[in-house]
C-alpha cells in the first residue's frame, strides 16, 4: 500500500519578473457645496435680460450700435456670471475651496484660523490672511431681527422669566437664523475636526480667475475702441 504524498502548499512569494500589488490611492472625499440659490436665479435672470437687449440691437440696429451691442455684452456677460453665478464654497475633509468672482482661493483645514460673519462672511488664516465668501451672504435684515430677539430674550431672562415663558417672544431668533450663520457653523464644525488631520497640511493657493477677467478686459477694450473712434 503505498502512502500520498502531501500536495505542496501554494506559494506566496512574488514570481520573478511579477510587480507586487500596489494599494489603491485613497480617493478624496467628496465636497460639500455651498452656494446662495438667490444668486443664481438673479444671474439667469440678468443674462436673459442681457442677451434680449442686445440681441434686439445686433438684428435691428443701425450703423455702430451692433458694435458696440456685442461689446457691451461681451463685458456684461462675465460680469453678471462672476458675482452671480461663479461664487461658491466647496468643503471636503482636507481642505477649503473658495471661489469668489475673480479669484479662486484653496485653503487646507491647518491654515484655517476662523470664520466670521458681519458685513459679509469671512475666513481668515492662520497668517492673518482673510478672504470674503461670496458665495455665502449676509441678510443684514435677518441679522438685526436675530439680534433684537436676543435682545427681548435677556431682558426677559433678567426679569426672571423661565424659558418656557421668554421662549415664545425668543422663537423668532432661530427660525430667522441667517443662512450665512447656519454655513459657517458647518464650516467651523468641519475645521474642528480636521484641522490636526494629516491630509489637511499644506499651504494657502490663490489663483485669478483668467476664464472671467480676459472676456471681461476684451468687452471693455472693444468699448474703447470704438468710442475712440467713433
Amino acid at each position: 500500500m503505498t502512502t500520498p504524498e502531501p500536495t505542496p502548499e501554494p506559494s506566496h512569494e512574488p514570481s520573478p519578473g511579477s510587480t507586487p500589488e500596489q494599494p489603491s490611492a485613497e480617493q478624496p472625499s467628496p465636497d460639500r457645496v455651498f452656494r446662495s440659490v438667490l444668486g443664481i436665479a438673479s444671474g439667469v435672470f440678468l443674462l436673459a435680460l442681457a442677451a434680449l437687449f442686445a440681441g434686439d440691437v445686433m438684428l435691428r440696429g443701425e450703423g455702430r450700435s451692433p458694435w458696440l451691442a456685442l461689446a457691451g455684452l461681451v463685458l456684461a456677460v462675465p460680469l453678471i456670471v462672476a458675482f452671480t453665478i461663479r461664487p461658491a464654497v466647496y468643503a471636503n475633509d482636507d481642505r477649503l475651496k473658495i471661489r469668489n468672482p475673480f479669484r479662486s482661493i484653496t485653503l487646507p483645514w491647518a491654515t484655517v484660523a476662523d470664520f466670521r460673519a458681519g458685513y459679509s462672511s469671512e475666513v481668515f488664516t492662520q497668517d492673518g490672511e482673510k478672504y470674503q465668501l461670496w458665495a455665502v451672504p449676509v441678510s443684514l435684515r435677518q441679522r438685526k431681527k436675530a439680534a433684537r430677539a436676543a435682545a427681548r430674550a435677556a431682558q426677559g431672562d433678567a426679569r426672571g422669566r423661565t424659558p418656557a415663558t421668554s421662549g415664545a417672544r425668543g422663537s423668532s431668533s432661530s427660525s430667522g437664523a441667517a443662512f450665512a450663520d447656519q454655513t459657517l457653523a458647518d464650516l467651523r464644525e468641519l475645521l474642528a475636526s480636521r484641522a490636526a488631520a494629516p491630509g489637511s497640511r499644506g499651504v494657502a493657493r490663490v489663483r485669478w480667475a483668467y476664464e472671467i477677467v480676459g472676456p471681461a478686459v476684451a468687452g471693455l477694450l472693444l468699448l474703447v475702441v470704438l468710442a475712440a473712434t467713433g
